[in-house]
């Protein structure tokens, strides 16, 4: 069906492939060859750049976790942290996806960031992903001290699968007693499992990521027998969402997800969460990438004034 892009995007339309993640191999690995060249392109002046491999959860394996901190003047209380989580459809991508943000949040916010490379569906399905992601937040939490950080200012976020497993992990960190966050970034999160929306129901055949799609990275993620699925995978069923950080919640005009995310938003504002949410129009998924678009500059540019305010820098 045609769809009324924004004229800054609409010829990056054409040039983008039909995306179809049935064929895994083959996308993983076109993902890492795009993902190639634009990393190469990342200033990291100003920057230091370290790996760790954290203790998984309950006996799982190690978790690597790129950290990402600014050079400035560390204040004495510690700097934020932001707990950097990729998408991918939980099935596709690594930490290199989030090179570019997590170089820039970290520079120009002076802030520790923490990349998490988590373990992707079908070969690890749910819970694996999520209890690595809240393994990371746990370990920056318990080496706070030794990376400079201020637990009071410590957030969640990331986009798309990314956005969905920061929900849960901040289900998590309420239902487990911690540790604590201060925010939560969803990013055109994916979050209902359930597929019903007006958005999900219509967006077929959009650009980067449409149905067909969503389909598949689910019965990947869920596993061939996924029973009673859990809102630690699904946070969209998550009967409470009193009690969770504020939040800022993204969505796109032309984006299957984009209903699951604006009905997230609204349900934590009933439940008494303090939530921003911007709706983006003649967009679609991921168009964020395409930076030569005037929505997407802007885009990028409120986020990182939303994540300074929620971080504490001025």
């Amino acid at each position: 069906m045609p769809y009324a892009f924004d004229p800054d995007l609409a010829p990056f339309v054409e040039l983008i492939p039909q995306s179809d993640i049935s064929d895994l191999a083959t996308a993983r690995a076109g993902l890492a060859t795009m993902l190639e060249p634009l990393n190469a392109d990342v200033d990291t002046d100003g920057v230091t750049i370290v790996d760790h491999h954290v203790p998984g959860h309950d006996g799982a394996p190690p978790v690597l976790v790129r950290v990402y901190r600014g050079n400035g003047s560390a204040p004495a209380e510690g700097r934020p942290a932001l707990l950097d989580i990729h998408g991918g459809g939980f099935v596709l991508g690594d930490i290199t996806m989030e090179h570019a943000i997590a170089t820039r949040v970290a520079r120009e916010l002076d802030a520790v960031v923490a990349a998490v490379e988590y373990r992707l569906a079908p070969e690890h399905p749910f819970p694996a992903g999520v209890e690595d992601c809240y393994a990371a937040l746990r370990w920056l939490h318990d080496e706070a001290s030794n990376l400079g950080i201020d637990t009071d200012r410590i957030a969640v976020g990331g986009q798309s699968a990314g956005g969905g497993l920061s929900a849960a992990v901040a289900l998590l960190a309420r239902d487990r007693g911690g540790p604590s966050l201060c925010f939560q970034f969803l990013g055109i999160p994916e979050l209902d499992h359930r597929l019903e929306t007006t958005s999900m129901r219509t967006f077929v055949d959009t650009p980067l990521w449409n149905r067909p799609n969503a389909e598949q990275s689910w019965r990947f993620y869920l596993g061939p027998e996924a029973g009673e699925v859990s809102p630690y995978a699904s946070p969209a069923i998550a009967e409470d969402l009193g009690g969770l950080p504020p939040a800022y919640v993204t969505a796109m005009e032309f984006d299957p997800l984009r209903d699951e995310g604006i009905i997230y938003a609204l349900r934590m504002m009933e439940a008494g969460v303090p939530v921003e949410l911007h709706t983006f129009p003649g967009t679609f998924h991921g168009s964020g990438a395409m930076i030569a678009a005037g929505v997407s500059r802007r885009a990028h540019e409120e986020l990182m004034g939303v994540l300074g305010r929620a971080l504490g820098v001025s």
